[in-house]
């Protein structure tokens, strides 16, 4: 048992790029809710200043699993067709830690009477640290088994995302450098550029009840393409229920409620089908979210789906 886990450790710390290429950003389950951390172009894209808070703890259980803490801020400039937004990302797994800050930017060109096409950017840095000679290894030797601290890491990003009345749809890069991370003259691991594919459509099913599928697709050079794809039926735009499943690793199931068509929390639970789910109870991920409005409600549609 104790081999086992320091293997799914050692597979967990991949995400730094120790001699192979894997993915390294956080994973969402309630991406849906959170466009903003995978796609600047989505700054601004309401008349609203918008935030949300999320957290995730994954495979519960687990000793070294991933737990992440993410905040967005966005507005739109008034009378402007620009937007703004601030992400911060708090990552740990095992003994290794991130801590990212990018601002966001967006510009948007109007295409009709609601559709719109914003073209965004990201700038950042991101800050990272280990104790990687707290794992347990075979050879005491090993010369990879070091700590390091405050390795700043700039980088900056694009993406580009349509929005209509019922749907939209986002193709982003929030990172186009592939860092480097060189501890004592020698490569740890190196940074991949990572490509995520964003979209969704509302549909009315009938009287005070729509449907919402949607999907997510990354890729990044040297692991598979992962696609998530979900699906929440809304009751009365207060209460939305949902599925997803990210083919190959977990099924989810998803819950949002409306407090008040401002205020909205969430919450997902990942079950996970690999063979890990023996070693795991499961993933658990709540989210957040107020929009402060600046014009009257009754003018706007709110609350919000997309």
């Amino acid at each position: 048992m104790k081999k086992i886990r320091i293997l799914l450790l050692g597979a967990g710390l991949l995400w730094l790029g120790m001699r192979v290429h894997a993915q390294q950003d956080p994973m969402y389950t309630q991406y849906m809710f959170n466009t903003l951390a995978v796609n600047p172009a989505y700054a601004g894209s309401f008349d609203a200043l918008s935030v949300l808070g999320l957290y995730r703890t994954q495979w519960v259980g687990l000793n070294g699993a991933p737990v992440t803490q993410t905040f967005t801020v966005h507005t739109p400039v008034r009378g402007k067709r620009m937007g703004w937004g601030l992400s911060v990302v708090n990552d740990a797994v095992g003994p290794v830690h991130q801590s990212q800050l990018f601002v966001d930017y967006s510009y948007t060109v109007p295409l009709g009477d609601l559709d719109r096409l914003s073209f965004g950017l990201k700038a950042g840095f991101g800050l990272y640290e280990g104790d990687l000679e707290s794992l347990k290894r075979q050879e005491l030797a090993d010369p990879f088994a070091v700590n390091f601290k405050g390795k700043l890491m700039p980088n900056i990003g694009v993406g580009i995302y349509y929005r209509g009345e019922r749907g939209y749809l986002g193709l982003s890069a929030p990172k186009l450098l592939t860092n480097r991370l060189r501890v004592n003259d020698r490569e740890m691991g190196r940074f991949r550029r990572h490509y995520f594919l964003i979209g969704g459509y509302l549909l009315d099913l009938g009287s005070r009840v729509m449907l919402k599928p949607s999907f997510l697709v990354k890729a990044v050079s040297g692991a598979p393409v992962s696609a998530d794809l979900s699906a929440m039926v809304y009751l009365y735009e207060r209460l939305g229920l949902g599925v997803s499943h990210r083919l190959g690793d977990s099924f989810s199931g998803l819950l949002q409620v409306f407090l008040t068509p401002s205020l909205r929390v969430g919450y997902a639970y990942d079950y996970t089908l690999t063979p890990l789910h023996d070693f795991n109870k499961g993933t658990h991920e709540f989210s957040l979210g107020y929009d402060f409005w600046y014009k009257d409600r009754s003018r706007v549609h709110s609350p919000r789906f997309f």
